[in-house]
């Protein structure tokens, strides 16, 4: 155990403190929690104030397991428990600064590269990981998917992007163990705001874009854009590193977010010294110079800092021309890695589960399953799918519940006017009435053009939805499931079953075809 996981040495390091506590001991901390559930004697409890809970209601239940101390917002409990409760200004932040202290700060071990962005983190981060391995770095991944130390890989959960910041810092402590160097840590708007990657260290930012998402947690979309560009200000907050600061900001100068976050740039302290931006449609410090597009992937000529790369990639669609500049922006500019790094890395790149992922059993059609989970998202692949295929597109999404209600009407309007056919489906309704979401949206493909039963169709079984794309396309169709996916489960009221797009892809494609295949996971629409 580290000497320094003493409760005086990790209370030395928590910021925000609104009232001392008597001289504390030097008595081992064991971990830091947030869950009461999981306090054991030594451990600290920090009282979180949640969106379904407060911390503060099981203060007592963490007393009785033994915690050492007892950390929150609430002042009452400086005099209830004088001598084990610490007051602070931010809960949260103080989690994350335990949580690293408790694990030696890792992070101010390793060069950390933020990516953060409605759509294409999980892209980007992956190829920027690839490229760092290709050109012989010793690099760790945390993502949507997995985090990737060495030749272990960890499943990072069902429906979590940035974990809570005890599992983030604990993550990055294998990595430090490990001796990794460059971690690429994929980082989403609430990770940001709620410093679930504070003390995280970040020395380059990169910002894919921001897009119409998450409004109903930031309420409008100059938040979201302030909240992503917090990522920009946590690169003036970084302590000095033994292998020193980069501290760059990599800008989309083609999103609509550009303004908002360059002004965000600009007013940074001289400390924050560089910032690249790049471009498919103008000049920037990278750009496209020729692209060219076919079913294969993508060839690029890109000019870099002036001079000229050929990149060529087996991904598809224009927005992964924009995470490629993305992760050139990074690699060759951020870290300085020779071209020939970045085009073996990007060539090599194999694709994320999930994204544009083909399912081929035999069928006489194309079969797609992507993550397309928003507005934008949804747009830019169907425009992909346009390029795939000179038949018909079906496409078949839904909509979370107790999330934006607003995208579910652009997107189902999307959905009518970008494909040929489009099924509207269960996309984790959560505690929302399944039938009010697919209303919303029925109505709302109706006013953009849709005609029920003939090029629109709703089936609240997601898996007969499925069934059905398959069913009506055609030789040369292509059908296109979006919204899940790479991810391992659908919520219904507040349980988790099991699912896996691609393997109801494969079930319906069997049963089509009449061949052995996965049987279709079972969801309570089926009952």
């Amino acid at each position: 155990m580290s000497s320094n996981r003493t409760l005086k040495n990790m209370v030395r390091n928590c910021p925000g403190i609104v009232r001392p506590i008597p001289p504390l001991s030097d008595r081992s901390i064991i971990s830091v929690e947030f869950d009461s559930r999981n306090v054991k004697p030594g451990s600290i409890f920090v009282a979180i104030e949640g969106e379904y809970y407060d911390g503060h209601a099981f203060i007592e239940d963490a007393v009785k397991k033994g915690a050492a101390l007892i950390v929150g917002t609430q002042e009452q409990y400086c005099d209830q428990l004088p001598d084990k409760y610490l007051q602070v200004e931010d809960a949260r932040i103080a989690l994350a600064y335990l949580s690293a202290a408790y694990y030696d700060f890792p992070a101010r071990k390793m060069t950390i590269i933020g990516v953060t962005g409605t759509d294409g983190k999980t892209t980007t981060t992956n190829l920027i990981y690839h490229i760092l391995k290709c050109a012989g770095f010793k690099a760790g991944m945390i993502s949507t998917v997995n985090a990737v130390i060495g030749d272990e890989s960890i499943d990072t959960g069902f429906h979590v992007t940035t974990p809570e910041a005890p599992i983030v810092q604990e993550l990055l402590a294998h990595m430090a163990a490990a001796g990794i160097t460059h971690v690429v840590l994929e980082t989403t708007s609430h990770g940001l705001d709620q410093y679930r990657v504070a003390a995280c260290e970040y020395d380059i930012g990169v910002i894919t874009n921001v897009t119409h998402e998450h409004l109903d947690y930031h309420k409008t979309y100059e938040n979201y854009v302030r909240t992503k560009g917090r990522l920009f200000t946590m690169l003036q907050e970084t302590e000095q590193k033994a292998a020193g600061n980069i501290r760059l900001a990599v800008l989309n100068k083609d999103d609509c977010s550009y303004p908002m976050l360059k002004e965000i740039v600009t007013e940074l302290h001289d400390s924050l010294i560089r910032c690249v931006e790049y471009s498919r449609t103008q000049t920037a410090d990278i750009f496209v110079l020729k692209e060219e597009q076919t079913k294969e992937g993508l060839h690029l000529t890109l000019q870099v800092a002036g001079k000229e790369i050929e990149i060529n990639s087996g991904l598809v669609g224009t927005y992964n021309v924009s995470n490629i500049l993305a992760a050139v922006g990074a690699t060759a500019l951020g870290l300085n890695i020779a071209p020939q790094w970045v085009q073996q890395g990007i060539e090599g790149f194999p694709g994320i589960p999930g994204r544009m992922e083909k399912i081929d059993l035999g069928q006489p059609f194309t079969a797609i399953v992507d993550f397309a989970h928003t507005p934008n998202a949804l747009n830019v692949t169907l425009e992909t799918a346009r390029h795939l295929t000179d038949k018909k597109v079906i496409v078949v999404f839904g909509s979370a519940g107790l999330r934006d209600r607003e995208k579910r009407k652009i997107m189902a309007a999307e959905g009518v006017q970008s494909a040929d056919v489009c099924i509207l489906t269960a996309e984790d309704p959560r505690t929302e009435r399944l039938e009010d979401i697919l209303g919303e949206m029925r109505q709302a493909a109706q006013v953009a053009g849709g005609i029920l039963e003939k090029d629109l169709f709703v089936i609240p079984d997601r898996g007969n939805a499925i069934k059905k794309a398959v069913q009506i396309a055609e030789k040369g169709d292509l059908v296109i499931v979006c919204g899940k996916g790479h991810e391992q489960s659908m919520c219904f009221e507040k349980t988790e079953y099991p699912w896996d797009d691609r393997i109801a892809m494969k079930a319906a494609l069997a049963e089509l075809l009449r061949i052995d295949g996965p049987t279709m996971p079972y969801l309570p629409t089926q009952d």
